[in-house]
């Protein structure tokens, strides 16, 4: 165990020097210092509770995926039986009381309709039951939503939305935000260094659902005033009331084009009158229905939706068979800029509220890293105070450990992007702890070693080879409780749990590698005859 070749002493001082050096961007950052700027930087970021932020919960709407669901199976419906081969004659279809209903033109065709909607419906995950129960009475058809199928949409559109979220945010250009799901319906988002919550709350609080729908020119301007809609519309607000009007627009409830297949959003000027708009551009197939769509409905108007609200309403003059097609509207630059990043992230498929908003100021981080460092530079110089008087020179072993322990814990954080939070302060100090222990471990058996009679190279030897099996298998329970509190924690739990798992490998490789090199280096030179322990 002793015998180190020169080769594997380049390799463990390169893997030591290169995680140290990781980590002097933050050590000096910390001090005031600057690093320079024609090198690489990576820095560990700071969590919320130690650089300030913004702090917001989200809840979900989940009535609004309650209706979704009723709207995308009322158009199934209507598709699979009223277009096709599979055409079949059925009366108005309802979606009151929470169901869809509809009335067979034919009861005879009562068993083929079941099995075209049976295909409409799937299990509900592992529950057991479908998402839809399907009843037919007669000539009477109902298709009635289950919990369990709610459940399980809510859930889709609450991985969905998370995932959007994020993506909004990353393009603001913050770093390591903490966004997380709390429960059955909400979000929580910690996003540090952000000291604006409005600008948080702007990139997403907006749905950034984008609609397609015809207008319906037969609504008389009175209806539409007094809020009555034609069977099959639905009356949209303008966004813009002062210029538009305060009347509401009568859009074709059902069909039409949503959105959710941009491929492209970005802000730009028209080219006539330089207002700011949004260019987009579709994939291949909602270019598709998007030439379909412009080519059956020329010199109709066709309403431009976003977020239940009409941006406009422009005639359709010929086909548009490209794919791209422009939003204008009363938008700014920011605004502009802003709904081509929520579009290019994707719609959020469910409306998020904001129910708790909290700004965490800077100051409070700085006095908790400077207590934490406070309280680590006590610890490690009681620690290394007893170390040297106890141990000697393998106690100035085990300080030269501890410190390039801390320097490498810190620049593998930098150099993975890790996240530092108080809770990962809290582990930073457990595993200089650790190490310690490991060290203690090592120095006591070498002592035993010595007082059974074996020699000084024997006595060494046998230390760290029988200290070695009680260091693993205490650091492989602590490493498994790291993976779990990892795997089942969130926010600064992660980061307790993250700082823990570095810390512990660090601390079993400077323990047991670097002090067995620097020992035997010494014993080699030395050649002592006794040693002082």
């Amino acid at each position: 165990m002793l015998d180190f070749p020169r080769w594997k002493q380049a390799w463990l001082w390169f893997i030591t020097l290169a995680c140290a050096l990781a980590a002097m961007p933050s050590v000096l950052s910390v001090a005031g210092l600057t690093w320079p700027a024609a090198l690489p930087a990576p820095k560990v970021n700071l969590g919320l509770d130690l650089a300030g932020g913004s702090h917001l919960l989200l809840e979900a709407d989940v009535e609004q995926v309650r209706r979704l669901r009723l709207e995308q199976m009322e158009d199934s419906v209507r598709q699979r039986l009223t277009k096709g081969d599979n055409k079949v004659d059925i009366g108005e279809i309802s979606n009151k009381d929470g169901k869809i209903s509809f009335m067979l033109g034919d009861p005879g065709k009562a068993d083929f309709v079941r099995e075209q909607l049976q295909t409409l419906t799937s299990g509900a995950g592992l529950s057991g039951q479908r998402d839809w129960d399907l009843a037919i009475n007669g000539g009477l058809i109902e298709l009635t939503p289950t919990e369990a199928g709610l459940s399980q949409s809510v859930d889709q559109a609450m991985g969905a939305a998370v995932e959007v979220v994020r993506k909004r945010i990353d393009k603001m250009g913050t770093r390591e935000p903490t966004i997380i799901r709390q429960g059955k319906n909400r979000i929580v988002v910690q996003v540090p260094g952000l000291s604006d919550p409005k600008k948080l709350k702007d990139a997403i609080g907006q749905t950034a659902k984008l609609e397609f729908k015809l207008v319906d020119t037969n609504a008389s301007p009175t209806d539409r005033a007094q809020g009555v809609a034609a069977p099959g519309t639905v009356l949209v607000p303008y966004a813009n009331p002062e210029k538009d009007g305060i009347i509401p627009l009568a859009v074709f409830r059902l069909g039409g084009i949503v959105g959710d297949q941009l491929v492209k959003a970005t802000p730009g000027n028209d080219p006539k009158t330089n207002e700011p708009l949004v260019e987009i551009e579709f994939n291949q197939q909602g270019g598709a229905k998007f030439a379909k769509l412009t080519s059956e409905n020329v010199n109709r108007p066709f309403a431009i939706i976003l977020d239940g609200r009409v941006i406009s309403a422009p005639n359709i003059s010929e086909p548009i068979l490209g794919g791209q097609a422009r939003i204008s509207g009363s938008f700014t630059s920011e605004t502009a800029t802003q709904l081509a990043i929520n579009l290019a992230s994707g719609a959020l498929p469910v409306d998020l509220k904001v129910v708790e908003e909290r700004t965490v100021g800077p100051d409070l981080g700085a006095d908790s890293i400077r207590s934490g460092a406070i309280a680590m530079a006590v610890g490690t110089g009681v620690l290394a105070l007893f170390m040297l008087v106890t141990y000697g020179r393998f106690g100035v072993y085990t300080c030269a450990a501890l410190i390039i322990n801390a320097l490498m814990i810190l620049g593998i954080m930098a150099v993975i992007g890790g996240t530092l939070t108080l809770p990962g302060i809290a582990g930073f100090v457990l595993t200089i702890g650790a190490a310690v222990d490991a060290n203690v471990l090592i120095n006591e058996r070498i002592r035993e070693e010595r007082a059974r009679g074996r020699k000084v190279f024997q006595a060494v030897e046998m230390g760290y080879k029988e200290a070695s099996r009680a260091i693993f298998d205490a650091n492989i329970t602590n490493v498994i409780a790291a993976v779990l509190m990892f795997y089942f924690g969130s926010g600064p739990v992660r980061g307790f749990a993250v700082v823990l798992m570095i810390g512990i490998v660090t601390s079993v490789f400077t323990a047991m590698t670097l002090t067995r090199m620097w020992v035997a280096g010494w014993l080699r030179r030395a050649r002592p005859a006794e040693l002082v322990l």
